[in-house]
């Protein structure tokens, strides 16, 4: 197992249990239906992919240099992809414009398919 991606796997987690809690309860009055939806595809992606780290956490041994992109392209992905849809969700309350925002949200999709090609060359590679 690797201590520093199931680290990162469970603050990961803990932060879409807050976001799932806080669109089901703080935001549903705050924020229009289409927009809380946005705020839910954030926060499957977010746990999609602590699931994924998790599994990364148990396949890494070594310095396998495909996990360890794999766990960075997740991580990142997690930041951009869903980070920027919770933003993007609330963009009315905190007056933000979504054109600075839009196109993050694609850039972290890239990393989640990096991330899940270099799963897969991970685990061909593996004896």
């Amino acid at each position: 197992m690797n201590r520093s991606i199931i680290i990162t796997a469970a603050l990961l987690g803990m932060v879409a249990v807050i976001a799932g809690a806080f669109g089901a309860h703080g935001l549903k009055a705050l924020i229009a239906p289409a927009q809380l939806e946005v705020w839910h595809t954030a926060v499957e992606y977010n746990f999609y992919h602590v699931f994924a780290l998790l599994f990364l956490s148990v396949f890494a041994k070594g310095k396998n240099g495909w996990v360890i992109t794999s766990y960075y392209m997740f991580t990142i992905g997690i930041v951009f992809f869903s980070g920027s849809l919770y933003l993007l969700a609330c963009r009315d309350l905190l007056h933000i414009e979504s054109k600075v925002i839009g196109p993050i949200t694609p850039l972290g999709g890239l990393f989640f398919i990096i991330g899940w090609f270099s799963l897969a060359v991970a685990a061909a590679k593996s004896k």
